[in-house]
Order: C-alpha cells, then structure tokens, then sequence
C-alpha cells in the first residue's frame, strides 16, 4: 500500500474504541505483521521493539472495553525517542484504517508483567486493534473536534500543507504543538505545561509530537515535496513562548 493512501485515510480516520470480540483473520494480521517491520523511524539510532499481543495480556485500573489484538510498543529511552515512537505507530494507525481494520492508542492499559519481560527495552505505550464495532471511518471533516490553523500556526498560505497536521490525534485532543517557517524549513514546538499538567500528560505530548510530525512529512510527500527531518540549536534556544522545540522539517 503506497503512501497517498496513508494520506486520504488522514482525513477519515477516528480513534475506534468498541471492537468485535472475533481475532483479525490470519493472513490479514501476517500483513500487519510484516508491516510493523517495515515502519520509517524518526531516528534510525533509536532500538525499538513492537510485538502484537492479544486482550488477555492487558490489564487495566480503568475498567475499558478489550480488543482482541494490540501492539506493545518498547524503546530505548534516548533523547527523542517518544516523539519517534509516535512518528512510527501513526504510520501503522493510518495503515490499518486504510486496510479496514480500527484502532486507538492506548495511554492507561499496560501489558502484563509476562510481556514486559519479554523485551528488554522499556515500555512505551500499547496500541489496540481490530474489527470495529462502530463506524470505522468519519463521514465529514467538520467531525473532527480541533483547533483552528491560526491557534497552531502562525504560517500563512500554507493550509493545504498543514491542514493534516491540524487533524492530527493526539492525547485526550490536547493538540500541543506550534508551528513556524523560516524559509523552506517548517519549526515544530511542543505546549510547555505546568508541573500538575506535566505529571499526567508531558510524556504523551510528546508522542503526540511524533504523530503530528509523521503527518507534517506525509502531506509535504503527497504535494510531491521531499521532506527531512532536521535539528536546529538556534531555534531550539528561541522557541515561541510557551512552547519548546523538538524538530523541523525542511520541505524542498
């Protein structure tokens, strides 16, 4: 499956929380399988591991609803490395919605002490998936509960480019990030947070970060641009107030 499809499903995709209780058929999850392995990193140097494990290894302290699949999602704990968790698994979320299948990143649930053993990385963050029981796919992009452009970018003339973005998932739809443009570079900053707000959600803002990222580049590529990944000092030591910086992307 290319790529423009990631892109179309953007604009359809929703976060799918009631799931049939029947496991995905065995040749669809070997294609799933063998796309986990073939996902794009942010940053090749980070060691990641994602293995698909069924219901009965979650556990939650919050009563929710199983899937009968999920990915446990496991790093290294290199600078970085939530954001390039969130890059990876929003390519996987936008490929499964594409391929029929829902899901839903999963902040509370946690694996069972067998599975966390079994990796040698830390865990991340679980992703459930399945046959939904619910409409999989939004009908209208007015569905979509978000900030307007102007709350998150100060970018002019670039909605086509940036309205992916916008749209992005993110963590109880905290939407976090900010965006600026020097040139053909595009500057992406996170919402700093107070210590209450950062206990709770600092760690999936910045997950977050990776999705709208992930999304960011997608649109460039589908405007047929080449998008890379850099890091700039200068700007991270002059953020816009209020924000931090994480990455840029230099759109040719």
């Amino acid at each position: 499956m290319e790529e423009k499809e990631f892109y179309s499903t953007i604009f359809k995709r929703k976060s799918v929380r009631n799931y049939e209780s029947i496991p995905i058929d065995e040749n669809l999850l070997t294609e799933i399988s063998r796309f986990m392995e073939s996902l794009n990193p942010l940053d090749p140097e980070i060691k990641t591991e994602i293995k698909i494990i069924s219901g009965e290894h979650v556990k939650s302290l919050i009563p929710q609803k199983k899937s009968p699949h999920y990915f446990a999602v496991f790093s290294e704990t290199k600078e970085g490395y939530l954001t390039n968790i969130g890059f990876m698994m929003q390519q996987m979320d936008l490929f499964l919605s594409a391929n029929g299948i829902g899901s839903c990143w999963q902040g509370i649930p946690k694996p069972t002490k067998e599975v966390l053993k079994s990796s040698n990385l830390h865990f991340v963050i679980l992703m459930a998936f399945g046959n939904s029981k619910e409409d999989l796919h939004r009908t209208n992009i007015s569905q979509f509960k978000r900030k307007s452009l102007d709350e998150i970018t100060d970018i002019k003339g670039e909605e086509k480019l940036l309205e992916p973005v916008r749209i992005a998932p993110s963590a109880t739809n905290s939407q976090p990030w900010y965006f600026t443009r020097d040139n053909e570079v595009i500057h992406a900053y996170c919402k700093k947070l107070n210590f209450l707000k950062a206990k709770l959600m600092a760690k999936w803002n910045k997950i977050d970060m990776g999705i709208a990222l992930y999304h960011l580049t997608l649109s460039a590529e589908y405007q047929g641009k080449k998008a890379e990944i850099i890091y700039d000092k200068d700007v991270e030591n002059n953020p816009p107030r209020g924000y931090y910086y994480i990455a840029s992307v230099k759109i040719k």
